[in-house]
């Protein structure tokens, strides 16, 4: 399922790099422009000059963040006149990968990224209250609704979409970039397939209020619906810490 990706939302993430670039900051930011759905697959990326541009780094570090996800199998180079670097999407898939990753990390850093991740989601839900325009409403309605058929995978990019969606509608670059940068963190984790159609369905209940807040320009709600559904989100991952470190 391709996204409805924001131009808000695609400029964050070809952004300059803040500090001198290296390639893994390169790599990383690609990385989470795949993951977020924000590439989709099969997509041509931009040639090595260009990306340089882009991230204000030299082509030498392009290149070698390129190598970086070639040898991860997310992207493909072919010769030619036609030929270029093309984005190859994980495909979904089943199993535990995120046991490990999970039982690598504290419960105090979760809750510690998790806090971090509440306040500045919250604060660019309130600020989408009171910028957003009927564009970007229709595209909040629209990125929640992609909740309502997805699975598996695609339904934790549904959530990271939604989230980076509302990012790009406060109008501030510098929250999208943090939004961005939390979202690799921990937004895999965070946003597991929630396991059940119950929790998907209370998750596409709990978009749509958000989204309806922020078109009734109330900041405040916006921004407590938000909080709230990202808790909620920290305690569940926290529960699974818990019980794997139990197991």
């Amino acid at each position: 399922m391709r996204r409805r990706i924001s131009h808000s939302a695609r400029t964050a993430m070809f952004a300059p790099l803040d500090q001198t670039g290296r390639a893994e900051t390169v790599a990383r930011r690609l990385v989470d422009a795949i993951t977020l759905g924000l590439l989709g697959d099969a997509e041509q990326l931009p040639s090595e000059t260009e990306l340089a541009s882009q991230f204000g780094v030299s082509t030498v570090t392009v290149r070698e963040a390129l190598m970086a996800l070639r040898q991860q199998g997310l992207v493909e180079t072919r010769r030619g006149r036609s030929g270029g670097s093309f984005v190859r999407a994980p495909q979904d898939a089943e199993g535990g990968w995120w046991r490990e990753r999970l039982r690598a990390v504290t419960l105090s850093d979760l809750r510690d990224v998790g806090d971090q991740y509440v306040a500045i989601a919250g604060a660019a839900a309130r600020l989408a209250a009171e910028r957003s325009s009927a564009e970007d409403v229709e595209r909040l309605y629209l990125a929640a609704d992609d909740l309502r058929t997805a699975t598996g995978t695609e339904a934790s990019r549904a959530e990271r979409h939604f989230h980076l969606e509302v990012a790009a509608a406060a109008q501030s670059p510098r929250l999208t970039h943090q939004e961005v940068q939390l979202q690799g963190e921990l937004g895999a984790l965070l946003w597991l397939p929630a396991g059940h159609d119950g929790a998907q369905s209370a998750a596409l209940d709990e978009h749509r209020a958000i989204t309806a807040a922020i078109e009734k320009a109330d900041g405040d709600l916006a921004r407590r619906l938000t909080e709230e559904h990202i808790l909620d989100a920290i305690d569940r991952l926290a529960e699974l810490h818990l019980g794997l470190m139990e197991s």
